[in-house]
């Protein structure tokens, strides 16, 4: 079934709607652009989405500025570069791919330098694959202590991308563990309040287990051209 922009924006905004109300939460839709240009991007912001997500500083950096009259929500979802960190703070209002103190320290240094409170999710790398940043389910809450010397970065919560090939044969075994693990730290920690899982493949496994904020391209714009 060929559907427009619209229809498909509409099947994806029903489905969250339905979550939403199941599990009394409000879920946020995360339109990824990597690849699609300003004008690709304002018939969905004038369809009521504001919050997009970005894969690479440079792409993004024209995106924000040629938008930038718009009420926008930018997320960085793309692997973290140590050189690129200030910009990345000065033009984002979140980074969803954050995986070392290391660079969990720069966040925080830079944005202190510009007075800006700055979003962070912590990435895990939740099926242990090679080919994917993060850091291991077992490493986290090492990392998660730090967030008490944090005066500049709030950290909200937790980023997995689960394999494809578990979702799929609708393995969910990961999808519980991360679900558990959120649970667990909004216990423990007053700034967590969010669960970053899902994308075009699995996003209705996701909210099934408790996401309140898919990330969603290739259903919207369909597969890139390589």
């Amino acid at each position: 079934m060929n559907l427009d922009l619209e229809d498909r924006l509409r099947c994806i905004s029903d489905d969250v709607k339905l979550f939403s109300e199941k599990s009394d939460q409000n879920i946020k839709v995360i339109v990824v652009t990597k690849s699609q240009d300003v004008e690709s991007i304002r018939p969905i912001v004038n369809l009521g989405f504001n919050s997009f997500g970005e894969n690479y500083l440079q792409e993004a950096r024209v995106k924000i500025e040629q938008l930038k009259n718009y009420n926008l929500e930018w997320h960085f979802i793309g692997k973290i570069q140590s050189n690129k960190i200030k910009e990345i703070v000065k033009i984002f209002d979140w980074i969803q791919t954050v995986s070392s103190k290391k660079h969990l320290l720069a966040i925080d240094k830079f944005s202190s330098e510009i007075q800006k409170k700055m979003n962070v999710c912590i990435q895990i790398n939740i099926d242990e694959e090679n080919t994917k940043s993060g850091i291991l389910i077992s490493e986290l809450d090492n990392l998660m202590v730090l967030s008490k010397s944090l005066s500049y970065t709030n950290i909200r919560g937790i980023m997995a991308i689960p394999s494809k090939a578990n979702a799929l044969k609708e393995e969910k075994k990961s999808y519980r563990i991360l679900s558990e693990k959120f649970r667990q730290l909004c216990e423990s920690y007053n700034s967590v309040d969010t669960l970053s899982l899902g994308m075009s493949n699995d996003y209705k496994i996701a909210l099934e287990h408790n996401s309140n904020m898919i990330r969603i391209g290739t259903l919207i714009f369909g597969k890139r051209n390589k």
